[in-house]
């Protein structure tokens, strides 16, 4: 048995790739990189990787996270410049003893001095998009396309990982929830592993993918666990302070049923098996429901028109 999960439909090709590479025996830590790094590099996603976009001074700053479910290693990296794949330097980071998490500067030396490609990672049309909001003295937009993926392979291990580009327009050094080990993502193979997307300053503020694996480990199944995790941060947002950001979850268990949860109207999340095709989801509060073709036609027209 193996299992595939991960947030966006832009994550769709990603998990074709994961998909078969599993059909033939890889191991799921090959297969969550190569499904994350399809999405860093495909410019039209503008909140992850290549063509993200920019901080408000104009560069691309990533994080990325990754985390083995079997060691409970875990690697990340934060408000890193000029690399093509955050997340294939945080995995490398999860191999240490000490030094799993670098940022800024010190993560740049890393990869660099361990020969991890560089790039630019603003686009002619990622740059203009900044331009624009300069102009009009835009705040930081609050989306949270974070592509965050989870995989349980053949041998029973599960793994999560992350990757983002952050908000567009954020302070230069902001760091949110995906590269922070139990609140973008967690994985624990006697449980699952848990990914989540949408506001990171209010992610963080209930670990909520911890909170999502704690769940399945007391016997929930992965759907029950993440809609608990996020109606319990939820409520207790809107009761500290009257408003909650957007909050999505996604998780896989130990025995390879997935589930997904968000308090927005049209999250999509991807799943694949070794009794299913990969295929696109969409999150509602009384089931989740396959996207239609026009629906995924159109989300991907929307996100390449920048």
């Amino acid at each position: 048995m193996w299992v595939i999960a991960a947030t966006w439909c832009m994550a769709l090709d990603g998990v074709r790739k994961a998909a078969e590479m599993l059909k033939n025996g890889a191991e799921g830590a090959d297969a969550l990189e190569a499904l994350i790094t399809d999405v860093e590099n495909n410019p039209g996603f503008t909140s992850v990787g290549y063509g993200g976009l920019p901080d408000r001074d104009g560069n691309v700053r990533l994080d990325a996270g990754f985390m083995d479910g079997t060691s409970l290693n875990t690697g990340a990296v934060m408000s890193i410049s000029g690399f093509a794949s955050p997340f294939r330097i945080a995995r490398s980071l999860s191999r240490n003893e000490l030094n799993n998490v670098l940022a800024g500067s010190g993560a740049e030396a890393y990869a660099a001095e361990h020969g991890f490609e560089q790039k630019d990672m603003r686009t002619e049309l990622s740059l203009s998009r900044w331009t624009q909001a300069v102009q009009q003295t835009q705040q930081a937009y609050r989306g949270h396309d974070t592509v965050g993926a989870l995989v349980l392979d053949m041998s029973g291990n599960i793994y999560a990982g992350t990757s983002t580009s952050g908000l567009f327009m954020k302070l230069p050094g902001r760091v949110g929830d995906s590269p922070l080990t139990g609140s973008g993502f967690y994985a624990d193979s006697e449980a699952g592993a848990a990914a989540a997307t949408g506001l990171g300053e209010d992610l963080m503020k209930g670990c909520i993918s911890y909170e999502t694996v704690r769940l399945m480990k007391e016997g929930h199944t992965a759907q029950e666990a993440c809609e608990l995790a996020v109606k319990n941060l939820d409520s207790r947002l809107k009761k500290a302070r009257g408003s909650a950001g957007d909050l999505s979850v996604i998780a896989v268990s130990k025995n390879g049923d997935c589930g997904a949860f968000s308090n927005i109207s049209e999250f999509s999340f991807v799943t694949a098996s070794d009794m299913q095709d990969p295929c696109v989801y969409l999150a509602k509060e009384e089931g989740n429901v396959p996207a239609d073709p026009a629906w995924i036609r159109a989300y991907m027209e929307r996100h390449h028109q920048f």
